[in-house]
């Protein structure tokens, strides 16, 4: 297997085996997000340096198993993590969200050798990147990419999208289908001849995600660094760990939204002329609004506690189809209740400010860019129909990064 060589001495990495210290860590980062992140929205501007301070930390590594050097700590940990840091700039939340999909997809798809290589070089402070799904086939699941292999070598080619990651990575990961259509995931340390990485995501939230386009000309693939893709009777928490953070991206944007709800209504705005009160944070129709939207904040928060929870209480080593799926449709209903906070929170945000919390030099505005951008990474609609299935009818949901 061709190794992965260690970072230079500036990217060494911390390991975090505490949970204080993982939560520490986050809101550390996110304090210092939170200062430049309108001027990030508004001007594209990469947060590369906190990228690199969120890998120097260690949090990169905290859902690596200890037998690998990692953190070994639990999912409730990291969506707590995901959440706070995502509350002050989701971009910077969003780029190490396939990261730790990965880092499952390895865990439960990759051979000792593979595990112990790529999930240690992980924790030395390598970064993953996405190579995402493909812009011009049928479906998110349509994979046209190939890899040939002439006996000696393979080499892969193909062009792809939403690579969320790619550009601040270390190893890019991307699936291509194999001789006899075999779906499977290379693992491509970087620089790589062949691979191009496009800087031309232009979403109108999410801006610095630097989710954009991946070329890929022969590029050449160790075999010792391809994993298969699981056939699709496989029990897989994949989906279910990805969609957590998710989900717990959608929680922080929500909280930052109502952050600076409550400080904008108090600060700079004015109280409706109808309203008789000399304080617009004394309307009582906001306070009933603002009570409403922070109740459904708390009931979202607490799904997403429970669908972490449940994920901890299982055995990776002995899943089932039963209980693979009930935390699939656990973490899917703290989803449903993510998105629509999400976007709740931010459009509030708005009225309660009226006109001037639309004024450019506030960025107000990028909280529902962001929240509607980042909701539709898949629909919430196909998320309420596999809870209602799965219910009504005992039908377990699809297996996939998106459920």
């Amino acid at each position: 297997m061709k190794l992965i060589s260690d970072p230079p001495e500036t990217c060494l990495a911390a390991v975090i085996t505490r949970r204080d210290q993982a939560i520490q860590a986050a809101h550390s980062l996110a304090e210092q997000a939170k200062p430049g992140a309108i001027e990030r929205d508004q001007q594209r501007l990469y947060p590369r340096d906190l990228l690199d301070k969120f890998t120097r930390l260690g949090l990169g590594s905290i859902s690596i198993p200890r037998r690998y050097g990692g953190g070994g700590l639990d999912f409730q940990t990291i969506a707590e993590v995901f959440r706070i840091i995502s509350a002050s700039d989701p971009s910077l939340g969003q780029i190490p969200q396939n990261h730790f999909g990965l880092i499952q997809f390895i865990l439960g798809e990759g051979n000792p050798q593979q595990q112990s290589t790529l999930l240690q070089a992980v924790v030395s402070g390598k970064r993953l990147g996405n190579g995402g799904p493909e812009k011009n086939t049928r479906h998110t699941r349509d994979i046209q990419a190939r890899l040939v292999s002439d006996g000696l070598e393979h080499h892969l080619t193909g062009e792809k999208f939403y690579s969320t990651g790619a550009l601040f990575a270390d190893i890019l990961v991307t699936t291509a289908l194999q001789e006899g259509d075999q779906p499977a995931m290379a693992f491509i340390p970087l620089p790589a001849d062949g691979v191009e990485i496009i800087d031309d995501w232009s979403g109108m939230g999410q801006r610095t995600t630097a989710s954009g386009t991946v070329r890929l000309d022969r590029v050449a693939v160790d075999p010792a660094l391809l994993i298969p893709l699981p056939p699709a009777e496989k029990p897989t928490l994949r989906g279910a760990v990805s969609q957590l953070i998710q989900a717990a991206i959608d929680a922080g944007i929500a909280q930052g939204a109502l952050d600076d709800a409550l400080e904008f209504v108090r600060s700079s705005s004015r109280p409706w002329v109808d309203a008789g009160v000399e304080r617009n944070a004394d309307d009582p129709y906001i306070l009933a609004d603002i009570g409403r939207i922070s109740t459904e904040l708390s009931a979202a928060n607490a799904l997403l506690r429970r669908a972490a929870k449940m994920l901890d209480s299982l055995d990776q080593q002995a899943l089932t189809v039963e209980n693979s799926a009930a935390a699939s449709i656990a973490v899917a209903e703290a989803k449903v209740l993510t998105t629509d906070i999400a976007l709740r929170a931010s459009e509030k945000l708005l009225e309660w400010g009226g006109s001037r919390a639309t004024l450019l030099q506030h960025g107000l505005d990028r909280h529902w860019r962001n929240a509607r951008t980042h909701t539709l990474h898949d629909p919430v609609r196909w998320k309420t129909y596999a809870i209602g299935n799965y219910y009504l009818n005992a039908i377990y949901p699809a297996r996939h990064a998106w459920i």
